[in-house]
């Protein structure tokens, strides 16, 4: 019999690739979310979710084998100008879950989606929801035996991408402005990672004992400047592009590694194959040109 799996946070951009990724694993899956997803397919369910309803939460997972969280407030700017609300849906959202899973007893794991800002001194009111849900999170186990593995996620990048994320707007203002803006030097580096590789490593913590009870980063095999990222995507279009940096300064983000001192080590996982980010970034362009099109 395959496991029962209910993904809060399903319809967004990663959540609704590691629900396809579930399903073609044959996983009976259920996106749990406030609206429905754009790529919801015909074997996957359903359900309207608050994750500040814990009512809500005690029907939706009732007859669940594995529990997946990636709800959150995740655009850095949202998160500071709204800390609040940030700290509601980031750190009481997925404390609200925990509980339910406990009163639940029958969860077999739970995986929470974190960043690599949750180890940092930068990503302000984000990064430190991070943090303080990674801590529920093993709380949960070494208190009541809550199984878990904590992902922290890296720079994600795909076509199903919204405005929380960078290169989905760097692309959408390049071809809707013909600019490429960038804070800071430009010399910051990042390892990006496609979406869908990502949700493939999402799946296969659940399918190796190993991941249990344990933090695994998923970052990319392609490290870049941004600068450099910026440069790659102007070729693509044909060098039409005006770069231009807007600030000297790109506070609350990382330079070369999120990471500062902490005792908690992570695992980390790399997509064998990969999609290639040159390939990546045409498959954006098309979908956002599609769109303006439309």
């Amino acid at each position: 019999m395959s496991k029962k799996v209910i993904i809060f946070g399903g319809s967004g951009f990663l959540g609704s690739y590691v629900a396809d990724e579930l399903t073609r694993r044959d996983y009976e899956v259920t996106i749990a979310d406030l609206s429905p997803s754009k790529y919801l397919q015909k074997n996957q369910k359903f359900i309207k979710i608050d994750v500040l309803d814990m009512e809500d939460i005690k029907l939706a997972i009732k007859e669940m084998d594995i529990v997946y969280n990636f709800v959150a407030i995740a655009n850095l700017d949202d998160a500071i100008n709204d800390p609040v609300n940030a700290m509601n849906i980031n750190v009481m959202g997925n404390l609200n879950i925990l509980e339910v899973c406990r009163q639940n007893g029958n969860i077999q794991r739970f995986i929470y989606a974190s960043s690599a800002y949750a180890l940092s001194n930068e990503g302000s009111f984000y990064g430190i929801s991070k943090q303080s849900s990674e801590r529920l999170t093993e709380e949960y186990y070494q208190r009541y035996g809550l199984k878990y593995t904590v992902i922290r996620y890296g720079s994600l990048y795909g076509e199903r991408a919204s405005h929380n994320n960078y290169i989905y707007n760097l692309l959408k203002d390049a071809i809707n402005n013909g600019e490429l803006h960038y804070k800071g030097d430009g010399e910051d580096l990042r390892e990006y990672i496609h979406a869908a590789d990502a949700a493939k490593l999402s799946v296969d913590i659940l399918e190796n004992i190993q991941y249990e009870n344990e933090h695994i980063i998923l970052t990319g095999t392609e490290r870049l400047k941004r600068i450099e990222l910026l440069t790659m995507i102007n070729e693509i279009m044909q060098n039409k592009l005006e770069v231009k940096q807007i600030s000297d300064n790109n506070m609350g983000h990382y330079k070369i590694t999120p990471y500062s001192y902490h005792p908690t080590v992570a695992k980390k996982l790399v997509a064998n194959p990969y999609i290639d980010l040159g390939q990546g970034l045409l498959e954006c362009i098309q979908v956002i040109m599609n769109d303006k099109f439309k």
